[in-house]
């Protein structure tokens, strides 16, 4: 079972950021069921946490419902973030929602970025505020973003969202369903079919460095 946490910064009832987050959960565990990949999806409205949010950012102690909030994105698979636009950027709620989780929490998730407006003239967003600032916390961003204005939840355009929503959703299943190689450590003389204490199996240990400085300068002597 894969933990999918969607975060959705809509600050109006009923949300376009909602029902887009919602959309693309919707397409997340439809895409990883076909994978094989069971899904368990939990949703972090932040509207309620608002206060909650700034309260911790004064204090440092976070509420009940946040210390919930971020502890389900530090269990998470995988993130699906939507954030409304404000100011041709991110809004101040979704910002200050990253800026009080724990230090290296995303590093290494999979997350979807996605974001509403107004008009289709943000969709820039996407590619200049969202994509750098979960690079930034080594998270592991899918290609495709999705970005839908208001036109883009008519019935006209409808399709050419759909489409968006299906492509993103199948980046995340597909960084879902891989599997962890592991630690790469050196490879053992054995596995691959030389003696043990062959000269092989000698250079998988490194040479001290005082060694190597000795060999550069043609100093041999041991």
């Amino acid at each position: 079972m894969k933990r999918v946490v969607v975060v959705s910064a809509g600050l109006s009832v009923p949300s376009s950021t909602r029902l887009l987050a919602d959309t693309l959960a919707a397409a997340v565990t439809g895409a990883a069921a076909a994978r094989g990949t069971e899904v368990e999806v939990q949703h972090v409205e932040l509207r309620p946490l608002a206060h909650a949010l700034a309260d911790h950012l004064l204090t440092g102690f976070p509420s009940d419902e946040l210390a919930d909030a971020l502890a389900a994105v530090r269990r998470a698979d995988a993130v699906v973030a939507v954030t409304p636009v404000f100011a041709a950027s991110y809004s101040g709620l979704f910002k200050t929602f990253v800026d009080v989780l724990p230090r290296d929490v995303l590093d290494g998730t999979p997350v979807l970025v996605a974001a509403t407006a107004g008009s289709p003239r943000h969709s820039l967003v996407l590619d200049h505020a969202l994509r750098p600032l979960f690079s930034h916390l080594h998270a592991v961003v899918v290609p495709t973003g999705v970005f839908a204005a208001t036109e883009d939840f008519g019935d006209v355009q409808a399709g050419a969202l759909d489409k968006r929503v299906a492509r993103a959703a199948g980046e995340l299943a597909q960084l879902l369903g891989g599997q962890d190689r592991g630690p790469v450590g050196p490879v053992d003389a054995v596995d691959r079919g030389e003696p043990a204490g062959s000269e092989a199996d000698a250079l998988s240990v490194p040479a001290p460095f005082e060694q190597l400085l000795r060999e550069a300068s043609g100093d041999t002597v041991r």
